[in-house]
């Protein structure tokens, strides 16, 4: 196992302090705040610890209230909403400061026989024929700003190859639609909560910018001001997160400073594990801080 995703696995693996209520510790990827990803899959963690293990996640609804801290913890209280006869309901709140950051509810459900069909997988260059994210940011190291040109550079416990490429640093307008292959670099344990744990931090990687293509205009530019508002994952099955997945990702709406971005996960053979949505904050500021 990469010492990268090693770390990812500790972030995503909390410290229970009490019943309900767990402890997990945070990480800098050089953003202005905490990546959301993080209590994504931090409050799925949580959620899964407090359920019985014959059934799964299949879906997990979040909202975004405050900006996060990455020099500090967040504290998870899990609240047990309802454990039916074939579904088990749990409510998260994640705290900083004594101020609820984020909260979700998240769904579990048995194994059981129904009705089967899925959408179709895009058909794109497989990743072995692609570059990295991080080889196409090393090309142009210079334009990133030195404060954060480390962490954007370093390894990665999530590595990226799009499909689609938008230059951050000269974006052109292009329709709002984007392919991402993805994996976690590195051997996962089996245990299949934990790749739902993963999937769920990877699923904030890229989607609101997809609602830039038309545009033109990136998340590097100096004045523009970018949040994730709520996020939505429906999980369709298991999955191995260290096996590469595809990432087809569209935005059908932007306005009043918000975007909404969608998007679907296939296995490389073309299973759909989970569906995606976003809504965030694409505000123009006036002041360039």
């Amino acid at each position: 196992m990469s010492r990268v995703l090693d770390d990812l696995l500790e972030l995503l693996t909390l410290e229970p302090i009490e019943e309900n209520l767990f402890r997990g510790r945070s990480q800098d990827l050089g953003y202005r705040q905490l990546f959301g990803g993080q209590v994504l899959g931090q409050s799925l963690s949580a959620a899964s610890q407090t359920v019985e293990p014959a059934r799964h996640v299949h879906s997990l609804h979040g909202y975004f209230l405050r900006p996060g801290d990455a020099s500090l913890p967040v504290v998870y209280t899990v609240d047990r909403v309802r454990d039916g006869g074939s579904f088990t309901t749990r409510r998260v709140v994640a705290i900083q400061k004594g101020q609820p950051i984020f909260t979700a509810m998240a769904s579990f459900q048995g194994d059981e026989p129904g009705f089967e069909h899925q959408a179709k997988m895009p058909d794109v260059p497989p990743p072995e024929s692609l570059p990295s994210d991080i080889e196409l940011l090393r090309r142009k190291a210079h334009l990133i700003p030195e404060r954060v040109r480390d962490k954007f550079l370093g390894g990665k416990p999530i590595e990226l190859r799009p499909v689609t490429l938008v230059d951050p640093f000269d974006p052109k307008p292009c329709e709002p639609i984007k392919y991402v292959w993805f994996r976690a670099d590195g051997q996962m344990p089996e245990e299949p909560q934990t790749h739902k744990y993963v999937l769920a931090y990877a699923s904030d990687f890229n989607l609101i910018t997809t609602a830039l293509q038309p545009h033109g205009s990136s998340f590097m530019q100096r004045n523009m001001q970018m949040a994730s508002l709520d996020h939505a994952v429906w999980f369709h099955g298991n999955m191995k997160v260290n096996d590469w997945l595809l990432y087809s990702m569209d935005s059908p709406w932007a306005g009043n400073a918000r975007g909404l971005s969608r998007g679907h996960i296939f296995t490389r053979e073309g299973r759909l594990v989970a569906s995606v949505a976003q809504e965030g904050l694409i505000r123009l500021r006036q002041d360039a801080r």
